[in-house]
């Protein structure tokens, strides 16, 4: 086994054990509510507390059978497309959350956790109040539970970038390898995807940079909503710029793996964080809670959340089908030349 195989494989597991204890806590959290030992978060009713925390339990437990999927046997016989689209998802979340929190320490922007942002992206629009919503992140919660949640988020980044490469390195070895190009453009102009990318990214860095058209209240706009919208700008303009290398008849400058981790990522973080705060936002935009705001215009954000989850999907379309199947992977379990394949023929 290559040393680099060993350390992907140690690396899948370090990213299913650093799920742990976020998964414990959120059970803790919503036996704890239905027993009325612990307080529910502010700006939630009971019932949108409890369907809020299930759903990340469902996440949490669904990151760390990816972690070991990528690691076990049993992980290379499950369809290719399910694997990726779960990878993909997870790492779009990472890679908002993770640079998020590390900025937002460094200007000491609040009380905001991974686990607040993450939970409650809808309870401040593109981020917004991230530090009142859906992590509990009120005086209630113990600074230690802030802690491991902050740690099993980024453990479980930094883990899954190393594992994941490992995974497709051992199933689809040619998946990181440059294709050929085609004799003849294909296209004269770029695919739809990179131009609403674009324009998204730019409308965020707007934002963040302190632009005040589309914002509702300018005065509630603290430096976490600035991170976090900052973060998600630069992501949007990544995989817009590394879709269009792609997907040009002419070669790149760039090395083609790191366009590809450009483009999975970016794509993966406009599609899973504007679909997570679009439902959020349209229930504000319906309901109105008196204890639930928004800086942006509420019809602004839902505007750039829809445009954001559409953009995504379609440039991981565009990657895997429509644009040429830069990402295009057979389906089904390894051949026999497998990592997991030993000389007698049975699985280890």
């Amino acid at each position: 086994m290559e040393r680099g195989d060993r350390i992907g494989r140690a690396a899948a597991y370090g990213a299913a054990a650093a799920l742990v204890p976020y998964l414990v806590i959120k059970v803790s959290w919503v036996v704890g509510s239905l027993l009325g030992l612990l307080p529910v978060g502010r700006g939630f009713s009971l019932g949108g507390w409890l369907v809020l925390n299930t759903v990340t339990i469902g996440m949490a437990a669904a990151g760390i059978t990816l972690g070991l999927a990528l690691v076990r046997p049993w992980g290379m016989r499950i369809p290719g497309w399910l694997v990726g689209f779960v990878a993909w998802v997870g790492a779009g979340f990472l890679v908002s959350i993770l640079p998020f929190v590390l900025v937002s320490a460094l200007v000491n922007a609040g009380t905001a956790s991974p686990g607040g942002a993450g939970d409650s992206g809808g309870s401040g629009g593109s981020g917004g109040t991230v530090a009142s919503g859906g992590s509990g992140g009120d005086a209630a919660m113990p600074g230690w539970e802030a802690v491991l949640l902050q740690c099993s988020f980024v453990a479980t980044g930094i883990a899954l970038a190393i594992a994941l490469p490992a995974y497709l390195r051992r199933r689809w070895p040619h998946a990181l390898r440059r294709p050929e190009q085609p004799a003849t453009r294909t296209s004269s102009g770029p695919p739809w995807p990179t131009v609403t990318a674009a324009a998204t990214g730019l409308a965020w860095a707007y934002w963040a940079a302190g632009g005040s058209l589309g914002i509702a209240h300018r005065d509630e706009r603290p430096a976490s909503w600035h991170v976090l919208v900052g973060v998600s700008a630069c992501w949007a303009l990544a995989a817009s710029a590394a879709v269009l290398a792609l997907v040009r008849s002419r070669s790149a400058r760039l090395p083609y793996p790191l366009l590809l981790a450009l483009a999975w990522l970016g794509s993966g973080s406009l599609f899973a964080w504007s679909g997570w705060r679009l439902p959020a936002t349209v229930y504000v935009a319906v309901a109105h809670p008196s204890d639930v705001g928004y800086p942006e215009n509420v019809a602004v954000a839902v505007a750039l959340h829809v445009a954001a989850v559409l953009t995504g999907a379609g440039m991981m379309w565009t990657l895997v089908g429509g644009g040429g199947g830069r990402l295009s992977v057979p389906d089904g379990p390894p051949r026999a030349h497998s990592v997991y394949a030993r000389k007698d023929g049975r699985s280890t």
